[in-house]
């Protein structure tokens, strides 16, 4: 079955989007280690931290889902 253009430049974006925002999140986790050292600065860092973990799952995903939709209109399977 062939894909779509439309839906490999839907998963081209999805996943754009997903590596965008684990970009932001492992941003905003840096600059919470340039702060100060404080206990309430650490539970922030540590808590973006997590979601930077997040994010860069959801950023394979949508890599895997991509590369998937790739194999399967060029190399049909």
């Amino acid at each position: 079955m062939a894909i779509s253009a439309a839906e490999l430049d839907q998963k081209q974006a999805a996943y754009k989007a997903a590596v965008e925002q684990w970009v932001a999140a492992i941003q905003h986790e840096e600059a919470l280690a340039s702060v100060n050292h404080e206990l309430a600065d650490v539970d922030k860092w540590e808590l973006a931290g997590e979601a930077e973990e997040e994010l860069r799952s959801a950023a394979k995903l949508a890599k895997k889902e991509y590369e998937d939709a790739l194999r399967e209109e060029f190399f049909d399977f």
